[in-house]
C-alpha cells in the first residue's frame, strides 16, 4: 500500500466514526447547535459534504472545480455560507446520502490521479495526498464541533500524524490569516501519538519548539480549544507566539475558542 493509499484509507476510517456518531440521531439532534456560532449539527455535515464535493471535482473535472469555487478568493465566508443553503431543505436521511456518495467520490477521484500530478485548489494545486490530508483536518475539525454538541468523545488514532503533518506544512496560515508576515524562522515539533509514538518535524536545534500530545495540538491547529486548555507546550517567543494564532486551514480565523469552554469528557 503506497502513502496515498494510507491517507485515503484513514481518510474514509475517519468518517466512518463520525457518519456512526449522526446516522443514530433525531431530527431535533440535527439541528442541535454546535460550538461554531449559528452552526447545527445539520451545518456542519452539509459543509463536510460540499467540501468532499469540490475536493472531487479538484481531482476529476478542473472546470467544474473552477467553476464551483469562483467566489471563494474574494469572499471565503460568502461563499462557505452559500453553499450551507444548498443543503438546508434536505432531512438528515437525503443529507447522510449526499455525504456518504461524495466521501466515496473524493476517494476514488483522488485515488485515480496519475502520478507526479496536482489537482487544483482554492490558493495553490496540491499534491492528491495533502489533498486528502486537508480533507482529514476537516473531518476532525467539524467531527469535533458533532462531538462537542452531543458531549462525547471521538476516538483518536495514529490517523491523527496526517493531520499533524499538515499542519506543520501549513504552519504559516495563522499569520497569513491576520495579515501578519510569517516570521521565516526554524519551528521544531515534538509530537506524540496516541499510542505513544513519537513524530518529530524541524531542525532540532532550532530555537522554537513546540510539543505536546496529537489530540491537543490537533484541536489546537483547528482552533476547536484554546491554548489554555491543551496540553501543548512553546519554547521560544516565536513559538508562544503561534500557539496564540495556530490555524491549519485557509480562511479568516474566526474567534476561535474561549479557555475553559469545554468540560472534559470521559475516555
Amino acid at each position: 500500500m503506497n502513502e496515498l493509499e494510507v491517507v485515503l484509507n484513514d481518510l474514509t476510517a475517519d468518517g466512518e466514526q463520525l457518519d456512526r456518531l449522526v446516522s443514530g440521531l433525531d431530527a431535533a439532534d440535527w439541528n442541535r447547535p454546535t460550538p461554531a456560532p449559528g452552526w447545527t449539527i445539520h451545518d456542519q455535515i452539509a459543509h463536510l459534504t460540499f467540501i468532499f464535493r469540490i475536493a472531487t471535482a479538484a481531482a476529476t473535472d478542473a472546470k467544474a472545480f473552477q467553476a464551483m469555487t469562483a467566489g471563494a478568493q474574494e469572499n471565503f465566508d460568502g461563499a462557505v455560507n452559500a453553499a450551507l443553503a444548498d443543503y438546508r431543505d434536505d432531512t438528515p436521511e437525503v443529507l447522510l446520502g449526499k455525504w456518504r456518495a461524495q466521501r466515496s467520490a473524493v476517494v476514488e477521484g483522488l485515488a485515480a490521479v496519475p502520478e507526479g500530478e496536482v489537482v487544483p485548489w482554492l490558493v495553490n494545486p496540491l499534491p492528491p495526498i495533502v489533498l486528502a490530508c486537508a480533507g482529514i483536518m476537516e473531518q476532525f475539525a467539524h467531527g469535533q464541533d458533532v462531538a462537542d454538541a452531543l458531549g462525547v468523545r471521538l476516538e483518536r488514532t495514529d490517523r491523527l500524524r496526517h493531520l499533524v503533518v499538515f499542519a506543520v506544512l501549513t504552519q504559516d496560515f495563522g499569520y497569513l490569516s491576520r495579515g501578519l508576515n510569517p516570521p521565516g524562522v526554524p519551528f521544531r515539533f515534538e509530537i506524540s501519538g496516541p499510542s505513544g509514538e513519537s513524530w518529530a518535524y524541524g531542525p532540532e536545534d532550532a530555537d522554537n519548539r513546540i510539543s505536546g500530545p496529537a489530540e491537543d495540538f490537533c484541536l489546537l491547529v483547528t482552533r476547536r480549544r484554546h491554548r489554555d486548555d491543551v496540553a501543548v507546550t512553546a519554547v521560544g517567543a516565536e513559538a508562544d507566539r503561534w500557539l496564540d494564532i495556530a490555524q491549519a486551514y485557509r480562511g479568516p480565523a474566526g474567534a476561535g475558542r474561549r479557555p475553559g469552554q469545554f468540560v472534559a469528557v470521559p475516555q
